[in-house]
């Protein structure tokens, strides 16, 4: 029998090829008889797998969950459901109906990626946003979104750019721009028909409503940066900000500390105490010769002798003080 191959393995073979793990020429070159194994059902491309494009998203949803809960004023959870790979026409049809979707683009990087929520997440952010319990109603058949629900929702993928943005940032400075918001699919066409997308589907859980938001990014606006995404280096910046111990280092610097001199000390009775007047003497067990301790915060840390510097009282600093118990 002769063997054909499905359509999705023809959608992984091409992904594979697209991506440079498989080289016609190479394969067509090799000795008649060899063969060379390759798992079409398990191969990366068939997953809509990208190296480290979901330590992004993780990221994503890091970010997102706090500002999308500040903004509703509602616990959110966010989960990843997974990624897989489309070409784009077959992705637009997979789309319910109806949908509220975003168009954006992530500077510098070529071509307009998209973000779509389904139409359940869509009426419970809106109804949260405008004071409701965010319990969402089944809308009506084939209803598209009132132009008030779609500028509500402009706001909600605003913040969500915004978030991507950071997570993007420590692998590669971008910027999110949203070109327009969308509810039909057929007048989407951020890349041909036949091209490959890769998709992140989230599920968004709000009180007792849950829903999806999807991500679908071109795989020629992630081809540049494959080989920083396949290295996975600059991931580590995602936990440890890189500017953060110079900055911390710099208002360390300008924290304002308490300064003070001790001359020397006396001891007296409480009866003295309560006879002191304007005038009397207290006897200290110290020269005014010799050295002073200087105190920061409280915790002895110098020697200083003391003198006028410009008309004010200063101490001039003779040495560190070892021993905090003088």
């Amino acid at each position: 029998m002769e063997k054909i191959l499905s359509k999705a393995e023809i959608e992984a073979l091409l992904n594979a090829v697209f991506e440079g793990r498989i080289e016609p020429e190479k394969e067509l070159s090799k000795a008649e008889g060899a063969v060379a194994t390759y798992d079409l059902v398990n191969s990366d491309a068939h997953k809509g797998f990208v190296p480290n494009l979901d330590i992004i998203y993780d990221s994503f949803i890091r970010y997102n969950r706090v500002n999308l809960s500040n903004r509703l004023r509602k616990s959110v959870e966010i989960k990843k459901i997974g990624a897989r790979s489309y070409k784009f026409d077959d992705f637009l049809q997979t789309l319910p109906s109806p949908v509220c979707m975003g168009i954006f683009k992530i500077e510098p990087l070529k071509g307009a990626a998209l973000i779509s929520f389904d139409s359940t997440l869509v009426l419970s952010l809106v109804d949260s946003l405008l004071g409701g319990t965010g319990s969402a109603k089944v809308p009506v058949a084939n209803r598209m979104f009132t132009s008030i629900e779609v500028r509500l929702m402009e706001k909600i993928v605003g913040d969500a750019l915004q978030d991507l943005e950071k997570a993007w940032a420590p692998l590669y400075a971008t910027h999110m721009n949203l070109l327009r918001m969308e509810m039909n699919p057929r007048l989407v066409n951020i890349v041909p028909p036949e091209y490959q997308i890769v998709t992140m589907t989230l599920k968004i859980q709000i009180d007792d409503v849950s829903g999806n938001m999807m991500f679908a990014v071109p795989f020629m606006t992630i081809d540049p940066i494959r080989d920083k995404l396949k290295t996975g280096m600059q991931f580590d910046l995602m936990a440890i900000d890189p500017q953060w111990s110079s900055r911390l280092s710099a208002e360390i610097m300008e924290a304002p500390m308490e300064t003070s001199v001790e001359m020397g000390n006396a001891t007296i009775t409480l009866r003295e105490l309560l006879d002191l007047a304007p005038g009397d003497t207290i006897m200290l067990d110290k020269a005014c010769s010799s050295e002073m301790v200087v105190k920061v915060e409280g915790i002895p840390k110098y020697f200083g002798v003391p003198g006028i510097k410009h008309g004010n009282k200063a101490i001039q600093i003779s040495k560190i003080c070892d021993n905090r118990g003088q």
